[in-house]
């Protein structure tokens, strides 16, 4: 984009107009200290006993499979886990400080309250769900804007809307698509002003039923019970929209008093023939008077769905594990009869405190499995065939005994990369200077990173060009470098001794404490060197955390 670029080379003037202020100030502020974390004014429910059900279901199922679960992450890990999936970003050193300074026994479930009371969280999350339900680059820009409907539910989350509303304001809204963002879930499928109500509908499914009907629009479903006919039903909810520059996104039942059907051809008769509206199962879910879209919105959203909770469930669980529940995330077998798993429990609390999203995610993020760690070790390894250790770790993994390794999204590696370079948290109350270059270079590294857009949840190796991005591109090799401001120069400057300098740089990086082999090798490069030598060791060490492989993973 030429204007990106544009502004992409006035950065540096814009850095020496800034630096000024920035460098006094950095220049009278050491490395922070451990200080105590302040509470959060957030009202704390009592989340044990939803906890204690998933866990129990856990440990029967280990207790039957006989698998032995890994031990417990190290909290400063599972602090690192819940900033990266809720923020997309590694803690900041200050942030480390302050969870240092509680000494609260649960300090991780105080801490992750105050991680979505932050505005962050709703502005990350709010892009993860907009990627399912608008994709990543939404509809034709005329009548289609993304950027609102991404603010729009960022303000949502914010307050803490329930779910199941949201939603069906998503589903059914009217009106203009600036100044009501969620009918921008509509523009999103139109084409050359015509609304594809096929789109809407395989989408509808896909995001708020976490089931893929798609194949279904042109013939019955060759490996499911999904019929055409039934796509055909769920479409002809949208059959009544239509777009308008003045009054937006509206819904007709008439036009110069003539009905409005939806009408689809058929491919044997070649003639067109009108689709009632139908849901595919318990039409006694469907209230009889409102909008198509509204009575839609209400049959997806109705408390005895339960493929609607656990479609949340499930997304909600593979954006904290980085890995859904049951894959794919949005391809979900029809819920058991007659049992009832972890999708179900969590579902269940999900629906009897009012669709909350925060709880549903306290909930995930307290229970057993999010808090083991990402190392196994098997029992009598030696005793084992090497196939054998291979099927009792795929077994471990696929029972959830052991946290997933996950390679991080393009958007946790770059918000990463930000993060480690300065030792303060960078926010909305961050200088703008910080907050324009995680803007402007953070969408160009995510491009070039590789960006999967709404199917970011697919789990993909690495390539070669993102390794070499990271180990010859620009915008890795900038924050290593110091700079008065960033935490390299402060790191090399403020550090009382050598091993809290090597220290420090671990916290930034890796959110660890370095073992006593890796303190060993760099506070050896570090003894009695000053000045500029010192901050050019304290440049290589950060680009080697940078480029290790534990640090583009999420463990």
């Amino acid at each position: 984009m030429p204007v990106l670029k544009h502004l992409t080379k006035l950065l540096p003037l814009v850095v020496v107009l800034a630096v000024a202020s920035l460098v006094a100030r950095a220049a009278r502020s050491p490395l922070p200290p451990a200080e105590k974390l302040p509470e959060v004014g957030i009202e704390i429910d009592d989340l044990k006993a939803a906890v204690a059900r998933v866990n129990a279901s856990f440990t029967d199922r280990w207790k039957e499979s006989g698998i032995r679960p890994a031990g417990p992450a190290d909290d400063l890990q599972v602090l690192r886990r819940l900033s990266l999936a809720l923020h997309g970003t590694i803690p900041s050193l200050q942030e480390i400080r302050q969870f240092q300074g509680d000494s609260r026994a649960d300090r991780l479930e105080h801490w992750t309250r105050r991680l979505l009371a932050d505005r962050r969280f709703a502005d990350y999350f709010a892009e993860r769900l907009a990627r399912g339900m608008v994709g990543k680059e939404g509809g034709q820009f005329i009548i289609s804007r993304r950027d609102r409907f991404v603010d729009w539910l960022s303000e949502q989350l914010q307050k803490n809307t329930p779910y199941d509303a949201l939603v069906r304001k998503v589903i059914s809204e009217t009106g203009l698509w600036t100044g009501n963002p969620a009918t921008n879930f509509v523009t999103a499928a139109v084409n050359e002003a015509d609304v594809d109500e096929n789109k809407l509908a395989g989408k509808t499914v896909r995001v708020f039923l976490g089931q893929r009907i798609d194949c279904a629009q042109c013939h019955d479903h060759p490996f499911d019970h999904w019929k055409q006919s039934e796509f055909e039903g769920l479409a002809s909810f949208y059959g009544q929209v239509r777009t308008s520059g003045l009054v937006g996104i509206e819904d007709l039942e008439s036009k110069d008093g003539k009905p409005i059907e939806y009408e689809v051809e058929d491919r044997k008769t070649l003639k067109t023939r009108v689709v009632p509206v139908k849901v595919p199962f318990h039409s006694e879910w469907l209230p009889e008077q409102g909008t198509r879209r509204a009575r839609l919105a209400a049959w997806i959203t109705h408390p005895s769905n339960r493929r609607f909770e656990r479609a949340i469930a499930n997304r909600v669980w593979a954006l904290l594990f980085g890995r859904a529940y049951h894959e794919p995330v949005d391809d979900l077998a029809d819920p058991p009869e007659s049992t009832r798993d972890v999708l179900d429990l969590l579902g269940d609390d999900f629906r009897s405190h009012n669709c909350d999203l925060r709880r549903l995610i306290q909930v995930v993020a307290a229970s057993e499995p999010f808090r083991l760690s990402s190392e196994y070790e098997l029992p009598s390894a030696a005793d084992r065939t090497p196939a054998e250790q291979l099927a009792a770790i795929n077994a471990a993994h696929g029972a959830w005994a052991v946290f997933p390794l996950i390679r991080l999204r393009p958007e946790q590696v770059i918000g990463s990369l930000f993060q480690s370079s300065s030792i303060q948290t960078i926010d909305q109350n961050s200088h703008l200077l910080f907050r324009t270059l995680r803007l402007i270079q953070g969408g160009q590294f995510v491009n070039e990173y590789g960006d999967l857009g709404e199917n970011e949840l697919l789990d993909r190796g690495g390539t070669i060009p993102q390794r070499l991005l990271m180990l010859n591109g620009e915008l890795a090799a900038g924050p290593t470098r110091g700079n008065p401001v960033n935490a390299v120069s402060r790191i090399s400057a403020f550090a009382s001794t050598d091993e809290k300098c090597v220290e420090t740089a671990y916290l930034c990086c890796l959110s660890r404490f370095p073992d006593a082999e890796e303190q060993a090798c760099f506070v050896g490069r570090l003894r009695d060197t000053h000045g500029g030598d010192r901050r050019q060791i304290v440049e290589d060490l950060i680009w080697a955390l940078f480029n290790s492989t534990e640090y583009s993973w999420n463990h």
